[in-house]
C-alpha cells in the first residue's frame, strides 16, 4: 500500500510541475502491477501516459535494502548513470523513528 501512494504521490507531484496539463491528464492510462514474494520483497511496475502522448514507466523493487527503481525512462539519469536498482534505496522514515 505505501508504494502504491508513493506512486500516486509522484503521478501528482508531475502533474503539480506542469499546472497547464493539470486538467488534461488521463486517468485511464495510468497503470500500476505489483507483486509480493516470500512476503516480503515487492516488486512491480507503474507506467502513465502523458498529456503530449509520450509514455512513462518505472520498474522498482522493495525489500531488506529499501525501495529501489530497477529501470525507469521517467528517473533521470543521475551523472550519466541510468537507474539499476544499484544506486541506493529510499528508506523508509518508520525506521528513523523507532
Amino acid at each position: 500500500m505505501k508504494l502504491f501512494l508513493l506512486a500516486a504521490l509522484s503521478l501528482v507531484a508531475l502533474a503539480a510541475a506542469r499546472p497547464d496539463s493539470v486538467l488534461n491528464l488521463d486517468l485511464d492510462g495510468i497503470h500500476h502491477d505489483q507483486d509480493l514474494e516470500d512476503g516480503e520483497v515487492v516488486s512491480g511496475t507503474y507506467s502513465w501516459t502523458s498529456p503530449e502522448g509520450e509514455e512513462f514507466f518505472v520498474r522498482y523493487v522493495a525489500d531488506e535494502n529499501g525501495y529501489r527503481v530497477l529501470e525507469s525512462n521517467a528517473v533521470p539519469a543521475s551523472e550519466g548513470v541510468a537507474a539499476d536498482g544499484q544506486q541506493g534505496s529510499f528508506v523508509s522514515f518508520e525506521e528513523e523513528d523507532n
